[in-house]
């Protein structure tokens, strides 16, 4: 993880989900009452935002259990290796921890994109994902509506983050690895995230909903009060 630009990167990513959640606010004033459609936008722009806050502050992918990356398949299947390689536990979570930290940039990549996806995204049926009793069914509905395309915008930042590794751990295992590219090893890191920064932004949202004032939004604490 760079160490000079994490602050410019985690403000650049953050501003940009604080933004849309403003311009999101600020269409839902010209409203009489106000739109179920808008406040799912707004519950999924703050979700979003209070997730990145933290997967892209220091540790945060490793810091955290439900979010953790775990090694890529490509690595984790081939014990002959890691055994060769890996002396004991301190060094395979040394290597699980290198692979966490490539993650920020990959998520510093993802957030700009979610929030432009958030921005523009067609809510169907904004009266059951907000009162349908499933307290990340907002979170669920924009991460099957994205697919695999935040994968796609991951890869090629982890695809950098392992050609220019320092760790002289991770470029040993990498080279150690046979018959598995870069390409391989990046994809499957990417799928992992996108995973993961699903089920950071379901846990803000369930506590959103558990407690709507706590936002300070009007339109979300009269959306979500309405069951």
């Amino acid at each position: 993880m760079p160490d000079t630009n994490l602050p410019l990167n985690r403000r650049h990513a953050i501003g940009a989900l604080a933004s849309a959640a403003a311009l999101s606010v600020a269409a839902c004033s010209g409203y009489q009452g106000f739109s179920l459609e808008e406040a799912v936008r707004r519950l999924l722009f703050l979700s979003s935002d209070r997730a990145f806050a933290r997967l892209l502050a220091p540790g945060g992918f490793w810091d955290d259990q439900i979010t953790r990356l775990a090694l890529p398949d490509a690595i984790g299947s081939r014990g002959n290796v890691l055994a060769r390689i890996l002396t004991g536990p301190l060094m395979k979570d040394r290597l699980q921890r290198a692979f966490n930290d490539m993650a920020f940039d990959a998520a510093d990549r993802a957030a700009p994109y979610v929030a432009d996806v958030v921005r523009t995204i067609g809510v169907r049926d904004a009266m059951a994902l907000l009162r349908g009793g499933d307290p990340m069914a907002a979170t669920a509905f924009l991460q099957r509506e994205m697919g695999g395309r935040l994968v796609e915008v991951m890869v090629p930042a982890f695809g950098s983050a392992l050609r220019a590794t320092r760790d002289p751990l991770v470029g040993e295992v990498l080279a150690a690895l046979t018959g598995v590219d870069l390409g391989g090893i990046a994809s499957s890191l990417a799928r992992d995230a996108d995973a993961a920064i699903f089920r950071a932004i379901g846990r803000e949202e369930a506590a959103i909903r558990a407690n709507p004032r706590s936002t300070n939004d009007p339109l979300l604490i009269a959306a979500l009060a309405l069951k």
